[in-house]
């Protein structure tokens, strides 16, 4: 039985991992916009980028596969809108902070009708 498991896991968890690559963390090393270098050279808009990729990881692979569409969709959005703030860091941290709350919000909604 567990020989199954060991081999079955690996193989159940493939496709949550790929949803989770489909937004990864800025690479700094290839970043190019004004926006992404401002992020690389602040620690905090570095700790924001994390948090929201966490976040938005956690809030894809918990959703069905319409709710994910919609999802992936607003992400583009708000990178277009983040892509706006050019290196203005306050705008930066303010449109991070909106991601943010809106990713904490699909993740509370989701836990608040829990699996049970």
């Amino acid at each position: 039985m567990y020989r199954v498991l060991a081999f079955v896991a690996p193989l159940l968890m493939m496709p949550a991992m790929a949803l989770a690559a489909e937004y990864a963390p800025l690479n700094c090393d290839s970043a190019q916009t004004r926006s992404e270098k401002a992020i690389c050279h602040s620690y905090k808009l570095g700790q924001d980028e994390a948090r929201m990729a966490t976040l938005y990881d956690v809030a894809t692979s918990l959703v069905a596969m319409g709710q994910r569409g919609d999802i992936r969709d607003a992400q583009r959005a708000w990178i277009a809108e983040r892509e706006g703030c050019g290196d203005d860091a306050s705008c930066l941290a303010a449109s991070y902070a909106k991601r943010i709350g809106a990713l904490n919000g699909i993740i509370s909604g989701i836990a608040s009708r829990g699996p049970y």
